[in-house]
C-alpha cells in the first residue's frame, strides 16, 4: 500500500480526473477522501493505492502533472498517523445488548443511535481497529456498514503545506 496527499484546486471535475488517472495507471485505488482546507479554494486528498513503491512514485509524478494539481506527495515512508471512522449498525435484542455494550467499549466506540433491535456504533481509528470490531461483531448480525476511507497526517514537524492562496486562484 502507498499513502498519498495531494493538495487539489477544489473545483468541480477534479476527483475524476484523479480517479482516471490512477485506472490509466492499472493502479487500484483502496480509499480516497477528500476534504476542504482551511482556504476554500483548495481541498486535500489522501489516496491510498494498492501498489508497491514503484507505482507509488509513478502516481505522485503522474498527479503532480495534473492541471488542477497543486502538491502531491508520496508519504508511505513517512512517520504517518492514520484513521478510518466507520458507522455500523448491528442487530441488538434486550439479552446481547449489554454484552455488545462491554465489546464497544473495549474498541473505544460509542453508540449513536438506539432502536428496540438495533445498535449504531462510531468507532475511529485504524483500519486494524475498526477491522478487529467488525468481525467481533460479525456474530450478533452486522445489517450496515459505512466508512470513512483513510486520512492521514505526517507526524511532529514534518509538515505538508497546500501552495499560497494565489496559485490556487
Amino acid at each position: 500500500m502507498q499513502t498519498l496527499v495531494a493538495y487539489v484546486e477544489n473545483k468541480p471535475g477534479v476527483l475524476n480526473r484523479v480517479s482516471s488517472l490512477a485506472r490509466r495507471l492499472a493502479i487500484n485505488i483502496d480509499s480516497l477522501t477528500v476534504g476542504p482546507t482551511d482556504n476554500d479554494q483548495i481541498a486535500r486528498m489522501t489516496i491510498v493505492a494498492h501498489t508497491d513503491a514503484k507505482g507509488g512514485h509513478r502516481l505522485e509524478a503522474s498527479l503532480e502533472k495534473l492541471v488542477d494539481v497543486l502538491l502531491a506527495e508520496n508519504i508511505s515512508e513517512r512517520s504517518l498517523l492514520e484513521r478510518d471512522l466507520a458507522l455500523i449498525k448491528v442487530k441488538a435484542d434486550q439479552q446481547n445488548r449489554p454484552h455488545l455494550m462491554e465489546l464497544i467499549k473495549v474498541f473505544r466506540g460509542r453508540v449513536v443511535d438506539v432502536a428496540p433491535d438495533s445498535l449504531i456504533i462510531e468507532v475511529s481509528g485504524t483500519v486494524d481497529k475498526i477491522d478487529g470490531l467488525i468481525e467481533v461483531l460479525r456474530p450478533f448480525g452486522v445489517l450496515e456498514m459505512a466508512r470513512s476511507g483513510r486520512i492521514s497526517m505526517t507526524r511532529g514537524g514534518d509538515l505538508l503545506q497546500p501552495p499560497p492562496q494565489e496559485q490556487a486562484a
